[in-house]
């Protein structure tokens, strides 16, 4: 039996730490554009509390989004064994294309998967490259179409990456801006005769919600007073994408785990976007809630978001790299595990994948 199997995974997180100690000097700013007369120190603490975030990983100005796309890229080829020349698809994810440092200006033409296919120096003219952006579910996005372009045989091998640098589309006087990082992922997803009815993708599931959703999070001049209007940053409410994602992902979830045919115990882990921990906690409670479970297994949730923050579209494949090659402690992967991918963005869109080790 074929099924879509990843047969390697690949990472690159960027080497530049930015602490939370160093945000404690900002002066924090709201949407009616007046200071916020709390300390920043008491600020930042409140932050930690709710996120979980500790530290994050900023890309170097010589570094873009389609450089580290790259390197992933290159470490997923490489975990695969396989011959890039072979590809058929690269498929790649993200929201602010290439931006360099400083500029606020977004680079899409080419696409960062052309510049991807380029800097791998693949030949092949028949390696068709494009881009998606769906929010910071464009991998997992990525992830089924890829699946679908597989079983409709019109490829057999696909490169899937993540990759974003969401540090310079910031305003710094935002408080927001703590929560993004820079980061990249891929995989190599093939088409195989597995042999047997176990392994592969399993089932995907996906929303999209675009009506008053559509203004949860946008781009949006800075904060600060007086500021230049043409120039754009990353901004969200918050409180509206804490809502909705904890009533609309659990039920994405529930409905991608429901067509797998297994029970709720059968799953092992759940690779989540990593957006914010108190609410990537409270979205599990409730999709366990969905099968009258109060209890949540133990060690089904690695996290990544302590160290690494929300690097969009990178979270979920960076996460399921280190977790496959045993980086995160007390996780691990087995042969034929059950998992489950899943995420929500910008759109606001959601989906899911369950596969199975």
């Amino acid at each position: 039996m074929y099924k879509s199997v990843i047969t390697g995974t690949g990472s690159y997180m960027p080497t530049q730490i930015k602490t939370n100690r160093d945000f404690t000097t900002h002066n924090f700013y709201n949407e009616d554009r007046n200071r916020i007369e709390a300390d920043p120190v008491e600020v930042v603490s409140k932050f930690k509390q709710i996120t979980g975030i500790e530290e994050r990983k900023y890309a170097s100005e010589d570094l873009n989004a389609s450089d580290i796309g790259a390197i992933a890229a290159k470490n997923a080829i490489d975990d695969s064994n396989i011959d890039m020349e072979t590809i058929d698809q690269i498929i790649v994810a993200h929201n602010y294309g290439n931006t360099i440092k400083h500029t606020i200006q977004t680079d899409n033409v080419p696409s960062l998967a052309s510049r991807i296919k380029h800097k791998l120096g693949i030949q092949n003219q028949r390696c068709i490259p494009y881009d998606v952006i769906f929010g910071c579910p464009g991998w997992i996005q990525g992830l089924i179409q890829a699946d679908i372009f597989l079983k409709a045989g019109y490829a057999k091998k696909c490169l899937v990456i993540g990759t974003e640098t969401l540090s310079r589309v910031l305003d710094v006087y935002d408080r927001d801006s703590m929560l993004f990082s820079d980061g990249s992922g891929a995989c190599i997803l093939e088409y195989q005769d597995i042999d047997s009815n176990l392994g592969g993708i399993l089932s995907h599931s996906s929303l999209s919600h675009a009506t008053e959703e559509i203004h949860y999070i946008f781009n949006g001049p800075s904060y600060f007073p007086n500021s230049d209007p043409r120039l754009r940053f990353i901004k969200m409410n918050g409180r509206k994408v804490y809502e909705y994602a904890l009533k609309q992902v659990p039920q994405a979830m529930k409905e991608c785990m429901d067509k797998t045919g297994y029970q709720i115990s059968d799953l092992k882990k759940i690779f989540i976007h990593q957006a914010n921990e108190k609410l990537d906690e409270a979205i599990i409670k409730a999709f366990y809630k969905l099968y009258n479970l109060n209890t949540i297994p133990e060690f089904i949730m690695p996290m990544s978001i302590h160290t690494f923050g929300n690097s969009s579209v990178a979270t979920v494949p960076t996460l399921f790299d280190m977790v496959r090659k045993a980086k995160i402690q007390n996780h691990e992967l087995l042969k034929n595990d059950l998992v489950l991918f899943a995420s929500v963005g910008a759109g606001m869109n959601i989906n899911a994948v369950c596969y199975q080790i």
